[in-house]
């Protein structure tokens, strides 16, 4: 049952994350801001290990700690990013 709840949940982690990640990179470019792209691409990193971490974990045959590893990687550089957009011109 856990394992179901889990797949629906980041299936809800990736529309949302894509939902953010699209709008950023659309208003990126219409007003070519540095700090909207890098914002963008913030929000694609943390997707991008929400998405990676439930297809390792459901796909292929390796230890939970790795898809856990994968994913809290990934949101580590995508959150690094998205400070960096903070403080962009």
């Amino acid at each position: 049952m856990t394992h179901y709840i889990v797949v629906a949940l980041k299936t809800v982690t990736l529309v949302l994350g894509g939902a953010v990640t699209y709008f950023a990179a659309k208003a990126w470019l219409r007003t070519s801001s540095p700090a909207l792209r890098s914002l963008a691409i913030g929000f694609g990193f943390v997707t991008l290990g929400a998405l990676l971490a439930g297809g390792v974990d459901v796909l292929l045959n390796v230890e939970r700690d790795f898809a856990v590893l994968t994913e809290s990687a990934l949101t580590a550089i995508g959150f690094a990013v998205i400070v960096y957009s903070l403080y962009a011109d």
